[in-house]
């Protein structure tokens, strides 16, 4: 039973790894297109609403919304991160 439980969680956490790699590579062409035309990196307007977006998502999936801010939270300041880069900034 175990180990039965811990494949299925391997398998999350390896759609976990490959879904996030594909939001980086959207976002990776979000900065390089934002550096093209000279927008800043981030946009706090969005990420407010996207945050409360998910914070309601994480209540109705019964999750933690304050770990689900959290978490996004990190993703949100790793393509800040990623974008100030392609921006040179």
């Amino acid at each position: 039973m175990l180990a039965s439980y811990r494949r299925s969680i391997d398998n999350i956490d390896a759609a976990l790894i490959h879904i996030l790699a594909e939001r980086f590579r959207i976002t990776q062409a979000v900065g390089e297109h934002k550096a093209r035309l000279d927008l800043p990196p981030a946009d706090p307007g969005r990420e407010s609403r996207q945050i409360q977006r998910l914070r309601k998502l994480a209540e109705e999936a019964d999750l933690d919304p304050e770990f689900s801010e959290k978490f996004i939270r990190f993703v949100i300041d790793e393509v800040i991160r990623h974008h100030r880069q392609a921006a040179g900034k």
